[in-house]
């Protein structure tokens, strides 16, 4: 079986398929496209015109989600918990957890009321997450499982945006939150997910949205 990853570098989607891949030893091509331009090839298996895709040999699978969950399909070993209560709140807290990269869009996109607003529904969101995370390492406890891995591309995010800015989205309110970024952070395998410099394009994709948080961009 052949695996072709497709996306753009920046996709925090993607972030998500290629930790699963990589923790669950299956081997994968990475192969990123200009989403303002994509290439004919692309336009034509992909059914949405999004990313991220995965190519299955000649079959395509298509939706973040889908794919995170074929890959588990396909491993030798669960990236999720083993307990079925324990699993469907997980991925509960996985769909919910897309919801808050679509804050963080207009966090970065917007102008200062669009940026306000946005901050707060993701502060609110944030503020449940913490509510109900407890003092482990990781969501279920000392194992990494695919719900870090679908937190990390959110975490990493506000953290180069803290770093950017004079810690305009500090999460250090959230005790557990943070501590459990903090640990995510630290993997390898998270660091590895994306390309060398990626947060010098973020930056760069921030200052060319010419949004509210670009006025907040410190040398």
């Amino acid at each position: 079986m052949k695996l072709e990853l497709i996306s753009f570098k920046l996709c925090p989607f993607v972030q998500r398929a290629v930790i699963s891949l990589e923790v669950q030893k299956i081997d994968f091509k990475m192969t990123y496209i200009n989403p303002m331009d994509p290439p004919d090839w692309f336009k034509e298996i992909s059914p949405t015109g999004q990313v991220p895709l995965l190519k299955v040999d000649d079959q395509v699978i298509f939706e973040s989600l889908v794919i995170t969950e074929f890959i588990e399909e396909i491993s030798t070993h669960s990236f999720h918990p083993k307990e079925a209560i324990q699993r469907a709140n997980n991925r509960s807290w996985i769909v919910y957890s897309g919801e808050m990269l679509g804050d963080m869009f207009g966090i970065i996109t917007g102008d200062e009321e669009k940026f306000h607003t946005s901050k707060k529904a993701l502060f609110k969101k944030l503020t449940k997450i913490e509510a109900i995370k407890n003092q482990e390492k990781f969501f279920n406890g000392d194992e990494f499982n695919m719900i870090d891995a679908a937190f990390a591309p959110i975490f990493m995010r506000l953290a180069w945006m803290n770093e950017f800015t004079n810690n305009a989205l500090s999460i250090t309110e959230f005790k557990h939150l943070s501590a459990w970024s903090d640990a995510i952070l630290a993997l390898d395998v998270v660091k590895n997910s994306v390309v060398d410099g990626l947060d010098d394009v973020y930056y760069s994709n921030i200052e060319a949205r010419e949004g509210y948080l670009s006025t907040l961009l410190i040398d």
